[in-house]
């Protein structure tokens, strides 16, 4: 009598009492492949190899080599293989081990495959199933955003999203012990286990000195696709201007002050005419609204590497003492690209950006100034919002401060495109 068993061992027979069981392989599918049927090698491209020097390892002739590069260059461009990338070989079992496919994974849901088996050569890219799952959470400030949404064993990724949405009406450096927050968000799986990242932020609140300060994504034009986050009077959260040039877990180390006395100086009065974001060396800064950049140049006395933009007639915005500048005079840069990296350049001794806001010519304080907020939404669009937001509002206001809690799965993709 013999019992078939699934197993990942060899097909060897072993024997439990008097009953001959025989272990079978398990069968594996990956990538669309039946992985049984080949020898499969797993490994990360080195410094300095090259498509060709891999395929050459796993005996494929460069004549092959060539044309394989040739037929699939339109889908897949192999010398822009690059270092640190994993890769799997599916080799012939037999004593040869000749490759026959080539997987050149991107990241963990998508790869390209590259087919060579006698004179057929065939490249596509290949995308695995992502499931996408609804979750909220309801989270409490003790010290700071950040150790907040790790203690909740959240990736700083989802942490990014909600500074980047309140952006233009929270202040970060202002959040108080006890201040809380709900989100309802997506995360995205392979393999139904292996986390891939966040999906949409659908709808947050954050209670901040006791006011709710509601946040929905909504697409006011499908045809354009923007997105854009509303309260719930249908005013957009996004402001012209950035509360701060760099991320939310920094501090402000000094504030803008025409009467400040420094030790250095014999406590003379000597103003600061802008307000210092203490970060690490290197730190991203961003431009806090759209212009053109009117300066990027280097003093060695004072502003070091510094940048200045100009937004329109009215406002300008300077950013002194980086360590690097990534624009030139001329460039036009948009609400939050990357201008530089936090240094100690020229004359100052901490690591900060020193932010300047120029208004009509004249260095103010940006925290005192009444700045201009992006257009609300049109009345006609009020109705659909108003559908939209209810059983978000709804769903946010139900969210019990326990912590985390799986909703639902939203949805599954298809597992594989070709181009």
């Amino acid at each position: 009598m013999f019992l078939a068993f699934s197993s990942c061992k060899e097909d060897k027979p072993e024997t439990v009492g008097d009953i001959i069981v025989k272990l079978e392989p398990k069968i594996i599918y990956e990538y669309g492949y039946k992985l049984n049927d080949y020898t499969v090698i797993n490994d990360t491209i080195k410094k300095g190899e090259s498509f060709g020097v891999i395929l050459d390892r796993h005996h494929i002739d460069y004549p092959i080599i060539n044309k394989i590069a040739r037929k699939i260059k339109d889908t897949f461009d192999v010398r822009r293989v690059r270092a640190g990338k994993p890769y799997t070989i599916l080799a012939s079992k037999d004593s040869t081990e000749k490759a026959q496919v080539f997987i050149y994974k991107h990241n963990k849901s998508i790869a390209t495959i590259v087919e060579f088996n006698d004179s057929i050569v065939h490249g596509y890219n290949y995308r695995k199933k992502i499931k996408v799952v609804e979750k909220e959470i309801a989270g409490k400030i003790f010290s700071s955003l950040s150790v907040t949404m790790d203690s909740l064993h959240l990736n700083p990724n989802l942490t990014n999203k909600i500074a980047d949405i309140y952006a233009w009406t929270l202040d970060f450096y202002k959040l108080q012990k006890g201040d809380n927050f709900k989100l309802i968000y997506e995360e995205r799986f392979i393999d139904d286990s292996t986390f891939v990242g966040y999906g949409k932020v659908k709808a947050a609140v954050f209670n901040h000195k006791g006011k709710d300060l509601y946040a929905y994504r909504f697409i006011p034009n499908p045809n354009k696709g923007i997105i854009e986050f509303y309260d719930e009077d249908g005013d957009m959260l996004r402001s012209q201007f950035l509360k701060s040039p760099i991320k939310y877990q920094n501090r402000i180390s000094s504030r803008y002050n025409l009467k400040r006395r420094i030790k250095h100086y014999g406590y003379k009065i000597k103003p600061h005419r802008g307000t210092d974001f203490a970060a690490n060396e290197g730190t991203p800064i961003m431009a806090t609204a759209s212009g053109t950049v009117s300066v990027s140049a280097y003093a060695r006395r004072g502003n070091g590497h510094y940048v200045k933009i100009k937004h329109n007639n009215t406002y300008s915005t300077q950013y002194l003492h980086m360590q690097k500048r990534k624009v030139k005079r001329g460039q036009y840069v948009k609400q939050g690209d990357i201008i530089g990296s936090v240094g100690h350049t020229g004359s100052t001794e901490g690591r900060h950006v020193c932010y300047r806001f120029w208004k009509h010519g004249k260095q103010v304080d940006p925290f005192k100034q009444k700045l201009p907020a992006a257009e609300p939404l049109k009345k006609s669009l009020r109705p659909r919002f108003i559908a939209h937001i209810n059983p978000l509002k709804k769903q946010l206001d139900n969210i019990k401060e326990a912590g985390y809690q799986e909703l639902k799965t939203l949805s599954s993709t298809t597992n594989t495109f070709k181009d």
